[in-house]
């Protein structure tokens, strides 16, 4: 009798636990609550900050709806990143990550907020900061965490790590500051040759804003009209010169000149997510390319090898986290639009727990790539004739 007392106690916590309710244990008994699905909000509407425009008669909606289901997804999501984040930054203090680094954490509504404006058949190429990307553009956290520590279960097989991260549609990961930004300009051309509805979302920072081969790209992609939307994460600071030392116009989105450009609260991603909708239907409508500045803000520095404090104080780091923090911001109008209860968060955040340490087991014990993968990968199909003498790893074949 006891022992079917404790099937039933525990289905009873499981089915609880599926419908949002909450359980208390009492001895033998167990008291389920009667809160489920049903007494939650199932969407609610919000007030965006407006955006600046340049050359735009009217930008994104400045009222937004959210579904319970997408702000639940939202959160899980750049919590997730977060934690990933924090975790990379203990191996690496642990030499278990070694070599480039560039940590998202503060940046998470960037990330989600783009992915959550666009189609998964479209198209996304950013930086070196790139982890996030590699994450909402469906890569598991797992694969993510190998990467970094060179292992052979990792997304590019150990060979990339932190910068060169690759998933359908997903073109990295770049090391090349503003390189990336004429390559996503011609995949932008590729969608427009194929006559595909598709954009390419084109991302780089404040610190590459003014490399020379970013405007011969917005050049060639306003003469060609190209459907391409180019994103520039002001963080605010370009590795230690902030942007103000930097640049004589901070005024990013309207870079492009003859390009329009719209200026967004990076920090919120429901602002980030109608921003995103309103350029990818511009670019669709055939009007060529828009430009976006995301106004962000990343809480560790450029690098593991910046400590992020000797250009900025900590006062001020600690004032972005407490008033702007795309996570908190997210789980503040959950909660109190009744759409989300503090202790369904908890779950979430307790499971993600779970997931990045699995993912972290994982890729301090997955076995690194041997030598003879090492020329793997490298060529599409054939590899080229080979010349005597050119090349030390001849003995080594490449298989694609």
């Amino acid at each position: 009798m006891q022992n079917m007392l404790t099937v039933i106690a525990n289905a009873l916590k499981a089915g609880a636990k599926i419908n949002g309710a909450q359980t208390v244990s009492e001895g033998p008994r167990v008291v389920v609550s009667a809160r489920s699905f049903a007494d939650f909000t199932p969407q609610a509407s919000f007030d965006i900050k407006r955006c600046d425009l340049h050359r735009l008669d009217e930008g994104p909606s400045v009222q937004t709806v959210l579904t319970r289901e997408d702000g639940l997804r939202y959160y899980r999501t750049m919590q997730t990143m977060r934690r990933m984040e924090l975790k990379a930054d203990q191996l690496y203090k642990q030499k278990i990550i070694r070599g480039f680094c560039h940590l998202y954490d503060g940046q998470e509504a960037c990330a989600v907020g783009i992915e959550a404006g666009i189609n998964p058949t479209d198209h996304v190429i950013t930086a070196y900061r790139a982890h996030g990307y590699t994450y909402t553009r469906g890569v598991p956290v797992k694969e993510i965490m190998a990467e970094l520590t060179g292992r052979r279960g990792g997304v590019a097989k150990g060979k990339g790590g932190s910068m060169h991260m690759y998933a359908t549609n997903f073109y990295g990961g770049n090391g090349i500051v503003g390189a990336q930004v004429p390559l996503g300009a011609g995949v932008a051309l590729a969608c427009q040759y194929q006559g595909k509805n598709e954009v390419c979302v084109t991302l780089y920072g404040d610190g590459a804003a003014n490399q020379g081969q970013i405007f011969e790209s917005f050049n060639m992609a306003a003469l060609w009209k190209l459907p391409c939307i180019f994103i520039c994460e002001n963080n605010k600071y370009g590795m230690g010169t902030s942007v103000e030392r930097a640049s004589a116009s901070t005024d990013y989105y309207k870079r492009g000149d003859y390009i329009p450009g719209i200026r967004v609260d990076g920090m919120d991603v429901l602002g980030v997510r109608e921003a995103t909708r309103f350029a990818a239907n511009y670019c669709r409508s055939g009007k060529g390319p828009i430009l976006m500045e995301l106004q962000t803000y990343r809480y560790h520095g450029h690098s593991m090898s910046d400590p992020g404090v000797s250009y900025r104080t900590r006062e001020e780091i600690q004032e972005v986290r407490s008033k702007s923090d795309p996570i908190s911001m997210l789980k503040d109008r959950m909660i109190s639009n009744n759409m989300a209860s503090v202790e369904e968060i908890k779950d979430i955040d307790a499971e993600i727990r779970k997931e990045i340490e699995e993912a972290a087991q994982f890729a301090t014990s997955d076995p690194e790539p041997p030598l003879e993968d090492l020329c793997n990968h490298i060529f599409y199909n054939d590899a080229p004739l080979e010349v005597r003498g050119t090349n030390p790893w001849t003995r080594l074949k490449s298989m694609s």
